[in-house]
């Protein structure tokens, strides 16, 4: 199913679908393309899902185009991405040359001839480089940069100040080096996706069956890639603590970037350490409706990250009026106010993690009433039609 932007009245009300329209109407004769890295997998991929189709859905001409990368590229790539949140990489020639070399080889059969350019993430960076600027160019970076490795913010930013303007997720992310103007907007999920809409029971079990998840016991879960700054066997010794106390399950449900070559090696080491382990379900699927049956059925749902550029897993569960366990990092506390719509507990303290997720299971109407909050947080704050509201807010100031 496509939806269209009226189908957001009943849920965002008149008047912002009516500035929406009254925005779009005077850049309607704008032509914009997103670039990013992968078609699924992660919620960049998802987000443009929804994103383009509403910017066309509203009167914009909005393309979508993905960077084709060898593996090479993507394994250079995925180190790039551990090293913007802190990890020491080898900065190589040779990184340097296959990084810049993809993307000049992208451009040669990609053209961009539109009025707007909008580039995602560090994958396809260097691609403003290699055309005849004509136009504004904005990275929309979707990553913690508040430690980056500093030879590679360097090398990086050879690329960034050639645009026009960066928009990332968190004022912690602001770079004070960096002279290209800066923005904050928060990621956003799309409430009618199959991610996120309504199910009935009978759909529910029907997925959980399919997938051979027993609905017994109370079930915990983490739906995430399998990265390791999701860390998830950090969640599997979470689980054994809370096992002592509460008779649960653990699900921990993920997928495979194509963009993220590091995945299978995470998932295979997961496998073997939790082979032996009694109601630990591991599953490795990539079915936005089984996501959504798990959230939604969950009586807790975990993120226990070590970095985190916004965290739409989060997002996607309060909208589910599930009560959330995650980490204090990145943007996952934008959406968590403490003992109000979940609660917040530091990465490396498995012990908090545990004591939070007992107690909810042993005070199920505590969890509803986080979970009530939650729903309404989200709905202020991160549907997607915010989202389309604040491009077409800068699209607005670029040409107006």
């Amino acid at each position: 199913m496509i939806n269209s932007i009226d189908d957001y009245r009943q849920l965002v009300g008149d008047e912002i679908v009516h500035t929406i329209f009254n925005k779009a109407r005077k850049v309607a004769n704008k032509h914009i393309v997103h670039i990013n890295s992968t078609y699924q997998g992660g919620g960049v991929a998802e987000m443009l899902a929804s994103l383009v189709s509403l910017m066309n859905d509203v009167g914009i001409f909005t393309g979508w185009r993905i960077l084709h990368g060898s593996p090479d590229f993507f394994t250079i790539t995925k180190k790039f991405h551990n090293a913007l949140q802190g990890d020491p990489i080898n900065m190589t020639n040779m990184k340097r040359e296959i990084y810049t070399d993809q993307n000049e080889y992208f451009s040669r059969f990609t053209h961009l001839n539109h009025d707007l350019i909008i580039v995602h993430d560090p994958q396809p960076l260097p691609l403003i480089k290699f055309y005849r600027k004509r136009q504004p160019w904005i990275w929309r970076c979707h990553v913690d940069l508040s430690n980056p490795n500093p030879e590679l913010w360097d090398f990086l930013k050879s690329f960034i100040i050639r645009y026009d303007l960066v928009i990332v997720s968190n004022e912690k992310y602001k770079k004070k080096d960096l002279p290209v103007p800066q923005r904050v907007h928060y990621p956003t999920i799309d409430p009618f996706s199959p991610k996120n809409m309504p199910l009935d029971k009978n759909t529910i079990k029907k997925y959980l069956n399919k997938f051979g998840i027993p609905n017994g016991k109370p079930i915990i879960t983490q739906i995430s890639r399998f990265d390791k700054w999701k860390d998830p066997e950090g969640v599997v010794r979470v689980f054994e603590l809370v096992k002592k106390q509460v008779d649960c399950r653990l699900v921990l449900c993920g997928n495979l970037a194509t963009d993220d070559p590091e995945g299978q090696i995470i998932y295979k080491r997961l496998v073997q350490k939790t082979g032996d382990m009694k109601d630990v379900i591991l599953i490795l699927e990539e079915n936005n409706i089984l996501v959504n049956a798990l959230q939604s059925t969950a009586s807790v749902v975990i993120q226990k990250s070590l970095r985190e550029g916004f965290g739409l897993t989060v997002t996607e569960a309060l909208w589910k009026r599930r009560p959330v366990v995650a980490s204090n990092v990145g943007g996952i506390p934008l959406q968590i106010i403490d003992g109000k719509t979940g609660f917040l507990v530091e990465p490396d303290d498995l012990e908090g993690f545990a004591r939070r997720i007992i107690k909810l299971l042993k005070e199920p109407e505590l969890g509803r009433e986080l979970g009530e909050n939650g729903r309404e947080h989200v709905k202020k704050n991160f549907l997607i039609t915010r989202n389309l509201l604040d491009y077409l807010n800068i699209i607005s100031e670029l040409f107006g």
